[in-house]
């Protein structure tokens, strides 16, 4: 009579295992049944997932919003450059980047804000430079992205040059 190890395993158990397991994908595949891990997978999937074409579509927009910085630019004109409505637009850029597209554009305007103020540029002149229209909207807008009106930024950064 042959000694048994349980260290050891027969290797006619092994494969009965692996068949076993091989029916059973099979079985799951064909019946639809998933486990749990795979439901959860297939649960990421959906919620992260963006077809190719959509990241396509959001970087063109950016782009349009680069390039028409200083135009007033209304978010159905923006979507329309992404062919979406504004509603899906809204949402896919979201995912994409992490902000809505008029926190995207706003932040994009305080920046080139800040380089012409560094400049020392007038500040009606930059407010309308970076497409917004009205001077204390640029002011407020300024002020809660960088915690400084233009005029204290201007002034600290005319200090810091000299």
């Amino acid at each position: 009579m042959p000694s048994y190890s349980p260290h050891c395993r027969n290797t006619n158990d092994s494969a009965n295992t692996l068949r076993e397991k091989e029916y059973d994908l099979q079985r799951r595949m064909t019946t639809g049944i998933k486990t749990y891990f795979e439901i959860q997978l297939d649960k990421l999937v959906k919620e992260h997932y963006l077809p190719e074409y959509y990241y396509v579509q959001v970087r063109q927009s950016k782009s349009f919003m680069e390039k028409c910085l200083s135009e007033k630019i209304e978010l159905e004109r923006i979507a329309s450059t992404a062919f979406m409505s504004r509603f899906h637009y809204t949402r896919i850029f979201k995912r994409v980047y992490g902000l809505s597209p008029r926190q995207y554009l706003r932040d994009l305007r305080i920046n080139k804000g800040k380089e012409l103020l560094k400049q020392g540029l007038n500040i009606s002149q930059v407010c309308f430079e970076v497409g917004y229209y009205s001077l204390p909207t640029f002011c407020n807008a300024f002020k809660k992205a960088t915690g400084y009106s233009p005029r204290e930024y201007q002034c600290l950064n005319k200090s810091n040059l000299e």
